[in-house]
């Protein structure tokens, strides 16, 4: 009788999914530099992902091309992730109350009410010009560096309201 015994095996590494379609022309050998996901009371809110060109540097996110995918894992009102976007703008930096207006307007018109599956995709040039993408369908552009940076910034900047996320999108080489 011959005994054998299973050897075991490392877990498989992660597969990082494909990068977006739309961020071929903003953002061209896009790499994923991070992924994380944003919890509320435990409970799934989405999975976040960056997209950057090698050599991205983040103390220096708001003037570099980058892409930050947000994949639902929860019913949202589109007004209310818009809303809710200005509050975490102010946590980054102060604007006036006329800007957060605008800015709330083109929001509203840039995020749409999501169901678990769809993906919503912020697009930034490195120069100001921000583009929104719902689930591959572009549904809102801007050109407002101060917008980008404090936008971009809910995720990226140090002032953020999730340091664990922003640890992980930005990954372990910072």
């Amino acid at each position: 009788m011959t005994t054998t015994h299973a050897q075991p095996t490392a877990p498989a590494a992660p597969v990082a999914p494909p990068a977006p379609a739309e961020l071929q022309p903003v953002v061209p050998q896009a790499q994923l530099r991070g992924s994380g996901v944003l919890r509320f009371f435990g409970l799934r809110v989405y999975e976040a992902r960056l997209w950057v060109k090698p050599g991205f540097e983040p103390a220096d996110y708001a003037r570099q091309p980058l892409g930050l995918e947000l994949s639902y894992d929860r019913k949202l009102e589109g007004a209310a992730i818009a809303e809710r976007s200005v509050a975490e703008m102010r946590r980054v930096g102060k604007f006036e109350d006329a800007q957060a207006a605008r800015w709330l307007a083109l929001m509203k018109q840039a995020f749409p009410d999501v169901v678990p599956g769809d993906r919503l995709l912020g697009l930034h040039d490195g120069g100001g010009d921000v583009r929104f993408f719902h689930n591959g369908r572009q549904t809102a552009s801007v050109s407002d560096a101060e917008y980008a940076r404090l936008f971009f910034g809910i995720w990226l900047s140090p002032q953020t309201s999730a340091p664990a996320l922003r640890d992980a999108l930005l990954g372990a080489a910072r």
